[in-house]
């Protein structure tokens, strides 16, 4: 009789909601993931598919353990993706999302960081790593160790980060549209490698991504989300029968027919005298004045209110100057 392997990761009846400047959901407000369960073994490539806004960065950022939630409700390893930090600073639980920026007081967010260091230096400055698994990273990725990371391409750029965040093996990887930069013969490379991490080692990888080019039979599992609920987790060779058709078709399917639904729903509520959908700001559902709710009317890096009507102030040198 076969042992059923103990899972790696474990949702259980997950709800989720970004909370307002004092720490709790805004009123009003909508769970932006609800009654979400999924459950994922050693070995299993699953793909997170879903519309834009959808919840997928949230849940893969909530599996990182980037935000507070019920320890029962999320378990990698057995263990709170969000109270153990063992499992991050050991190198289990990898995530990979967006791209090297950072924030700029009254300038913005996602300033890309340039710094006029080589890729060699970086990669190499991660100790505590195996010094085949580096260059076969350094291989895969097709990586110029003399790349200096204030003049190279944001796809070269992505590479670096890619590779310094595989060196350590992991037994948990999260990646989120990790791939968007790359060529295709660096796309292609990368996912057999991870194909491989699978199959050998048993890692876990969950893959969020809207490119379908040359994903046919990459995935174990195929997981969709719609709404911040779960709407299919199923093995991809069940999706492959029961379709008949390529991913990006049965994707484009699923996609269609929740636009479809959506605007036949604010069809309804447009009808019926209220507001066509709901708004959705921060990530978060909310109804009324979504400004007011989830913010004190400052929008980070700008000296101009984001609430209409409401007074400039600015805190200089321990006295408040009236704009």
């Amino acid at each position: 009789m076969a042992v059923e392997p103990n899972p790696t990761v474990v949702i259980n009846k997950l709800r989720f909601t970004y909370p307002g400047i004092d720490g709790h959901p805004p009123p009003g407000s909508k769970p932006l993931i609800d009654d979400f369960s999924l459950s994922l073994n050693p070995g299993d490539r699953c793909l997170l598919v879903g519309s834009n806004g959808a919840g997928k960065t949230t849940i893969l950022k909530i599996l990182g353990g980037k935000h507070m939630v019920d320890p029962d409700m999320v378990r990698v390893l057995g263990r709170s993706a969000f109270h153990d930090t063992a499992l991050t600073s050991s190198g289990d639980l990898c995530y990979l999302g967006g791209e090297w920026r950072r924030e700029v007081a009254f300038a913005g967010f996602d300033v890309a960081i340039q710094m006029d260091i080589s890729a060699e230096k970086m990669i190499f400055g991660v100790s505590g790593v195996d010094p085949e698994r580096r260059a076969e990273l350094i291989k895969v990725l097709d990586v110029d160790l003399s790349w200096r990371m204030h003049k190279c391409s944001d796809g070269q750029r992505r590479r670096v980060q890619i590779c310094m965040g595989l060196l350590k093996p992991y037994k948990v990887l999260l990646l989120d549209e990790i791939t968007v930069d790359l060529d295709v013969l660096a796309r292609a490379d990368l996912l057999r490698f991870l194909k491989m991490e699978c199959q050998e080692r048993g890692a876990t990888i969950v893959y969020a991504t809207h490119i379908f080019d040359g994903l046919e039979d990459w995935p174990s599992r195929i997981v969709y989300v719609a709404h911040g609920k779960l709407q299919l987790a199923k093995p991809m060779d069940e999706v492959k029968e029961s379709s008949n058709m390529s991913l990006m078709r049965t994707v484009e399917k699923w996609l269609r027919k929740e636009r479809d639904e959506l605007r036949k729903r604010r069809k309804e509520r447009k009808a019926n005298g209220l507001p066509e959908f709901e708004k959705q700001v921060d990530g978060t559902r909310v109804t009324g004045d979504p400004a007011r709710a989830l913010n004190n009317g400052w929008a980070a890096g700008r000296l101009n209110s984001t609430v209409a009507g409401a007074e400039n102030f600015v805190l200089s040198s321990n006295r408040v100057i009236r704009q």
